[in-house]
């Protein structure tokens, strides 16, 4: 895992504070995320990491499924890289523009493991992320990288939904799920299956 990060706080202010992670990979869904947590969650003893998870796999392989020549890899990839570098500079200006203890942090490597990992190496009280809305069908064949990050975080997850997206639920607020009470629930049914 390749790295970079850009704190925005005052020396010895990290040890204050509680870290809170939030995905952020640029899209609409991420904003509508750290929006909400701005209006619902934020507290001045929240230390905010964004984190963004670059992926990088779609290069080795052209239009037809061939392997693409390098000098088409590297002009994808220097351009990739600039978009990178202006999204973490919008990250840092969100923080800055807000007031926010934290830091902006890229991390390259499969996005569910890296979130997972990044909190757990925080010592993140809670995750946050935005869901694209994928339909059924693509999620049950691709997953999704919030349905990774809750059945594998070691912390609460909140999964945001994008207010266009939240016709199947009626709501305006993002589930709370968290590991532990998903254990309960599977242990309790087990229990109830058994007698």
């Amino acid at each position: 895992m390749t790295h970079m990060s850009t704190d925005h706080h005052k020396e010895g202010e990290r040890h204050e504070k509680h870290a809170v992670l939030l995905a952020m990979d640029g899209s609409e869904h991420a904003d509508y995320a750290f929006k909400w947590y701005m209006d619902h969650l934020h507290k001045p003893s929240h230390y905010v990491v964004m984190l963004h998870v670059p992926e990088r796999h779609a290069f080795m392989v052209g239009p037809l499924g061939g392997t693409a020549d390098v000098q088409s890899i590297t002009l994808m990839m220097k351009e990739e890289e600039q978009k990178e570098r202006a999204l973490l500079e919008r990250l840092a200006q969100k923080l800055k523009d807000g007031g926010i203890g934290g830091k902006v942090k890229s991390v390259a490597g499969r996005p569910g493991e890296v979130i997972v990992a990044v909190a757990d190496e925080e010592k993140a009280l809670f995750v946050i992320c935005g869901s694209r809305g994928k339909g059924t069908l693509r999620r049950t064949f691709l997953g999704s990288i919030s349905d990774y990050v809750l059945h594998h975080s070691h912390v609460p997850v909140f999964i945001c939904k994008h207010k266009d997206f939240q016709k199947d639920l009626g709501l305006g607020s993002p589930s709370l799920k968290h590991n532990e009470s998903q254990k309960e629930e599977r242990t309790r049914t087990a229990s109830e299956a058994k007698e």
